[in-house]
């Protein structure tokens, strides 16, 4: 068993025998197919921690479909993209409008240049510069939940904070999230963030060491609980190897040739898995 199997069964356990419904409330998304209301089980507060030194936190209970999740990590982090016409992959489709944008949301927000001593950095550059100048800095993060262009975001951010923290020559990182979709949507922000950490570490000359992920909302959809109850029985397989080509010194230079995932045999999982929007 991979820890992020451990992890994420207990998560599902916990939330579908000790959650709470919203089934009496009035709620916002809806199942694509028919509009009906999508309902959840939910936990609050939710805080899973993940050593990045010890293993590669995939799940194998399901294949998460890594380099995709990598597509958006980079479309995000390094294009600082909002037009799903720069991202190679469809997760972002029923939020885009027809010019393909989806408002000032997530890689628009990263890509807003502020103002500093230094000189003019958007968040990620600021990041970057602190890790490799200022590193015992308590200042070292990123925020995309920006109240002032929520009214032109087509859809809120759910992962809306990284904060990085050296401690000797190790990288931290505190991924904090508003809202969860365990099943759609949990080890794909996992993987993605742990990935973001790799190459934030190895950019500074560092190495990396746990990722924290805290959760507000951690929930199940109520078409989605049949499809966890069966995915929890799966068979499990030990977490595979990740590698980062080490020559990579220049945060912008990484591209989906620079990472592999070496002895991943995922359980085989077949199920649909509805969209809410």
């Amino acid at each position: 068993m991979s820890r992020a199997d451990e992890i994420f069964i207990q998560n599902c356990r916990d939330i579908l025998t000790n959650g709470v419904w919203d089934t009496d409330q009035a709620v916002r998304p809806k199942w694509e197919d028919d509009g009906s209301p999508a309902h959840t089980v939910k936990k609050f507060g939710i805080v899973n921690r993940y050593n990045l030194q010890e293993e590669f936190p995939i799940l194998t209970i399901r294949r998460t479909y890594w380099k995709t999740a990598l597509k958006e990590l980079l479309w995000i982090w390094q294009k600082k993209s909002n037009n799903i016409h720069d991202l190679d992959a469809k997760v972002w489709d029923q939020w885009a409008d027809e010019t393909g944008s989806i408002g000032k949301a997530y890689g628009y927000q990263l890509g807003v240049k502020h103002h500093y001593p230094e000189g003019d950095m958007d968040q990620v550059d600021r990041v970057i510069y602190d890790l490799k100048h200022n590193p015992a800095s308590r200042r070292i993060m990123t925020n995309i939940y920006n109240f002032a262009d929520l009214s032109e975001m087509h859809l809120y951010p759910c992962a809306y904070s990284m904060t990085f923290n050296v401690s000797g020559n190790t990288l931290n990182a505190i991924l904090n999230q508003r809202s969860q979709d365990m099943l759609a949507a949990n080890n794909w922000n996992v993987v993605q963030y742990s990935i973001l950490v790799h190459m934030m570490a190895q950019v500074a000359g560092l190495v990396p060491g746990e990722l924290v992920h805290v959760i507000a909302d951690a929930h199940i959809y109520d078409r989605h609980v049949p499809v966890v109850e069966e995915m929890l029985k799966s068979p499990q397989s030990p977490a595979p190897k990740f590698i980062m080509d080490p020559d990579v010194k220049d945060f912008y230079a990484f591209n989906l040739d620079h990472f592999r995932v070496e002895d991943y045999t995922p359980a085989p999982f077949n199920a649909k898995i509805p969209i809410a929007v």
